[in-house]
């Protein structure tokens, strides 16, 4: 149900973009500075694209300034996750030796329910 949905989801959205694509076929002139600073600085770049080309690319450098921008957002969370599974790793540890060592219960629930000996 799922797969069908996704795919139908798929479909609809390439549809979308080829519809966008053929409406949007003019050729526009990119440029890096606007005409009268280009020509004061001696930058005179231009390029010839597809209007359509301008839309997805500015889709796509949007699509990765978030990723990017989320993933150093989150950063800290990551960390600490990290700093928690090691933490938790040696504590397993450290259990497993002192119940080697002092011959405990084996079972953990049982090791919860009977009392330290003093």
């Amino acid at each position: 149900m799922f797969r069908i949905l996704r795919l139908l989801f798929l479909a609809s959205l390439a549809l979308v973009l080829i519809v966008l694509a053929l409406a949007n076929r003019e050729v526009v002139t990119l440029r890096l500075l606007p005409p009268e600073a280009g020509e004061f600085l001696g930058l005179t770049w231009g390029m010839q694209v597809p209007l359509f080309l301008v839309i997805f690319a500015g889709i796509l450098l949007g699509l990765l300034v978030g990723f990017v921008w989320e993933w150093m957002r989150e950063y800290r969370i990551r960390s600490t996750a990290v700093k928690a599974t090691r933490k938790a790793a040696y504590l397993e540890g450290e259990m497993d030796r002192l119940r080697e060592k002092t011959h405990g219960p084996q079972d953990d629930v049982l090791a919860l329910l009977e009392k330290p000996a003093r």
